[in-house]
This record gives C-alpha cells, sequence and structure tokens, in this order.
C-alpha cells in the first residue's frame, strides 16, 4: 500500500522526518525515499531499495545530508519516489500513494500530447511521475492536483514538497487517510497518526476526501475544501493499520478489541484458550477472550529480529515460506488444548491451512478460527491491498467457481451471511483448512465497530457494493 510523511519547522527537518517515515514502515517493502528543501542546497533526495532490508538501515548513516526546514519521505509498494520536478508551477518534489488503474491510458493519452516519461527504473510507468505531469496540466497545483482527481481511476492521495512549504492532498474519495499533527514550531503530515506521538506531535486536522492543504511552519491553509462523500478503506482498521493510528478519529487496536469482544459475546464454543494470530489478530482476541470470560494465551509467538513481513518476497513461494517461517507455536501451550484463534482475514488460505496442521502436529485438540471481517468476495480496484493479480487467488472465488462453475455466478448470494451459499462456502473453506469451526464477522458488526455511517466506508471488497463506480468516482464534489 505505502506511506508518507512531511514536515515543515522553523529548525531543521531530517530527524523529524526520518523517525516519522519510518513509522509507515509496516505499509510497504519495496521502495523507501525522503527529500529536504533549503534555500541555501535546494532540494536533496535519496531513494533505496527496501526489498532486503529496513528503511532506517539504509538512510540513518547519509541522514547527515539532508539540510533544510521541510521535507517529505514515502515508504512504498510500488515505485521509486520520491520524484524532484521543474515545471511552470516551479521546482517540486512528489510523493504519492497510489492505485492508478487506467496508468496505461492516461501514458498514451499524455505522450499523445507531447509529454515524455524519464523515471523507467523498473521497466513500467512510474505511477507517482503520471501523477506529476498531470498536476503540471494545471495552471496552479490545485488545478493540477483536481486535475488527478478527474483522471485518475483508482486512488491517490500525495505530498508535494514545494519552496514554499508542503502541499497535501487527500484522495478525491478519502479511501486513503491523511492527517496533519502540530507541536511548537512545525507542522507535520501523514497517513499514520502513530507517527506523531513520539515526535512530540498532536493530531490536529484529518483532511477530508480532496481536501488540499498547505503547511508552512507557522500554520495550515486550506486550498481546497474536501468534497461531500467518503468512502475510506474499512480494511485500514481490519488490517492495515498499526495499532496506535487513528483513522477518522476512530482508534484501530479499539476498533479490533471491541469488533472481538462483540463476536466473544455471542460465541458459546467450549474452548480452553483464545489465542491471535500476530499482529493484526492480537487485538481482536484480546477482546474475544474478554467477551467469551476465556483465558488469552500466546500459543503462536513471531519471530521478529531476522524475518521481515510475509509479502517482502515478489515470490509467491517465498512469501509463503517467510510466513511460516516467522510464526512459532508453542506446543507446551497447544497440547490437549481447544484453542480458538483471531486473525484480520483469509485471502488466499495457503499460509492459515500450513498454520493450522501445524498446531494439530502440536497436540491442539480443537482448532477454531474467527476471522474479523466478512469473507473477501471481491478483489479492491481502488487501492494496492495485496498483491494479488486476479479475483481467483481468493479462496472464495476458486470455490464459487467449483460450486457454480462460474466464479462470477452468484456473488451477491455468498456475500450475504447465512444464506445457504454463504453456509456452504464457509463450511467448505473450514474443511479445506481443517479447522474445527469457522465465523467471520458480519459486515453490520463491522461497520457498528468503526463507527462510521456505511455511506462513508468502502466495504466493496466483501459486498462489491462500494456505492459508486469507478466512474462515479471522478465526479465527486
Amino acid at each position: 500500500m505505502g506511506g508518507f510523511f512531511g514536515v515543515v519547522s522553523n529548525t531543521q527537518c531530517a530527524v523529524d522526518l526520518f523517525y516519522g517515515t519510518d513509522y509507515n514502515s509496516h505499509l510497504g517493502t519495496r521502495r523507501g525515499g525522503m527529500s529536504t528543501y533549503s534555500k541555501e542546497h535546494g532540494f536533496i533526495r535519496s531513494i533505496h531499495n527496501l526489498e532486503n532490508t529496513y528503511f532506517r538501515t539504509k538512510f540513518e548513516d547519509e541522514l547527515e545530508r539532508f539540510k533544510g526546514l521541510s521535507g517529505i519521505g514515502v515508504i512504498s509498494d510500488t515505485d521509486a519516489q520520491p520524484l524532484l520536478m521543474n515545471s511552470h508551477l516551479g521546482r517540486f518534489a512528489v510523493v504519492t500513494v497510489a492505485k492508478i488503474n487506467n496508468a496505461e491510458a492516461l501514458a498514451e493519452k499524455l505522450l499523445a500530447h507531447g509529454m515524455h516519461f524519464s523515471e523507467f527504473s523498473s521497466g513500467k510507468i512510474n505511477p507517482t511521475e503520471l501523477v506529476a505531469l498531470l498536476i503540471n496540466q494545471g495552471k496552479d497545483f490545485v488545478e493540477g492536483i483536481e486535475n488527478v482527481y478527474k483522471e485518475v481511476k483508482g486512488s491517490c492521495s500525495m505530498l508535494l514538497l514545494t519552496e514554499d512549504g508542503i502541499i497535501a492532498a487527500r484522495d478525491s474519495w478519502g479511501r486513503t487517510p491523511v492527517t496533519v499533527g502540530c507541536k511548537d514550531g512545525a507542522y507535520a503530515v501523514t497517513g499514520e497518526t502513530t507517527a506523531f506521538p513520539n515526535l512530540g506531535y498532536e493530531t490536529l486536522h484529518y483532511l477530508g476526501p480532496g481536501e488540499i492543504v498547505r503547511l508552512r511552519a507557522d500554520g495550515m491553509e486550506c486550498l481546497r475544501r474536501p468534497n461531500k462523500r467518503m468512502q475510506i478503506c474499512s480494511f485500514l482498521w481490519v488490517y492495515y493499520g498499526f495499532p496506535t493510528s487513528c483513522y477518522e478519529g476512530r482508534n484501530v487496536e479499539a476498533f479490533r478489541f471491541d469488533c472481538g469482544k462483540k463476536m466473544g459475546k455471542n460465541d458459546h464454543t467450549e474452548v480452553d484458550i483464545v489465542c491471535g494470530i500476530p499482529d493484526s489478530g492480537i487485538g481482536m482476541a484480546l477482546g474475544y477472550a474478554a467477551g467469551m470470560g476465556v483465558p488469552y494465551q500466546r500459543a503462536i509467538a513471531k519471530y521478529t529480529p531476522t524475518w521481515p513481513r510475509s509479502f517482502t518476497p515478489s515470490n509467491q513461494e517465498r512469501r509463503s515460506l517467510v510466513a511460516k517461517m516467522k510464526l512459532i507455536a508453542n506446543r507446551d501451550v497447544l497440547n490437549g488444548k481447544r484453542v480458538l484463534f483471531c486473525d484480520d482475514s483469509i485471502v488466499r488460505g495457503t499460509q492459515l491451512r500450513d498454520n493450522t496442521q501445524v498446531l494439530s502436529d502440536y497436540g491442539a485438540k480443537e482448532v477454531h478460527m474467527r476471522i474479523a471481517c466478512p469473507p473477501l468476495i471481491y478483489g479492491c480496484p481502488f487501492i494496492n491491498f495485496t498483491s494479488s493479480k486476479s479475483d481467483m487467488e481468493l479462496i472464495t472465488r476458486r470455490l464459487i467457481r467449483e460450486f457454480e462453475g462460474d466464479e462470477n455466478r452468484n456473488l451477491s448470494k455468498y456475500a450475504t451471511t447465512g444464506s445457504p451459499e454463504y453456509n456452504r462456502m464457509v463450511k467448505t473453506i473450514a474443511g479445506r483448512l481443517n479447522l474445527s469451526s469457522l465465523k467471520f464477522n458480519t459486515l453490520e458488526d463491522l461497520v457498528e465497530a468503526i463507527g462510521l455511517p456505511k455511506c462513508q466506508i468502502c466495504t466493496h471488497c466483501f459486498d462489491g457494493s462500494s456505492r459508486f463506480t469507478l466512474e462515479e468516482e471522478n465526479t465527486n464534489d
């Protein structure tokens, strides 16, 4: 998915920029970059490959070379950024958190109008450069960013480091978050409020959908008012979000605990212990244990010193190996126990199948699984949710094709909790994964736990019902 951080200060900003960007490390694994600006030194930029290491290890030794009172940083799952641009708008650096479904069509359109692409290091169109070229078509930065909103199908939030502060813009439908924080003599902006506390920032303002603001060390200026309608991704709370982050004022860990507690109160399965699959299943499991009145124990622990995130390798076989190696089951806790596990979601099902086999081998009498969200029926067209290239990588869609002979038939029935089709699908998944029982959260309880009206939350991956089509989303006002 990716995450960014920007800071404008009365003093040198490099330290805040470095640590603030690093607090987005849970969102991206491919490229990391930072850029600062000062009148004396101009724009300074560095980009590093993070596929085999971490952000801090790449940038720590060169931190002193970043001079200036303002800067932006990014950790990306896709392209190399920040990019430095020079146009009629002036010089600026840009970072994005984006998914551009019509990138090829936009590139052809720009090339036909005499534009050219210089950033081709990955052999593909760089989405951030595409965004920069769309911005450059405006008579000013606001019109340029509105051009991005109009042209891009998918989503795009961005930070622009200019010679006059930082311009922050949230995706026109607010699918990804952008939040401003402040402290004495400085303003910061990021998608993850987790980046603020240890650097001394207080959350000041959640940008609305399509809102554009300019940050200077002495204040924030609104350049474009937010759109009326919002479709923020519900999966931010389920999976992406770090436990201490808040989106639209709703804390991630509180959401997960509340989801688990409500499910636990209504679950009368007899078990001995509850456990969370690290990391995103832990908050839910703590709530589940509280709701059921059953002890929480760490029957599985994550070995973090040397094993990175499971989706770091581009190869699925290697991702599966990393996923297996980093989670260690505790035989002494499992042996002879009826265990209920909580996890954020089931995507392909391969990792969970391997885990449940180990649990049984280690003596667990029963293995029950509870999932924080409804079954994933539809791929996400709006943000980079997983590395999946096809809906058929979802275990649900493979089963639907098996049942119906067509992976697209009766999808709404399979997405409806309690329908015969839904029950058959869940029962089959439980059987394929060697689970004693399997239950998913309901869409209604998910929305209630987030605390926003359903119309403001994107639940497309669960029910295909994102209120606005890709065509409509370009007309939000």
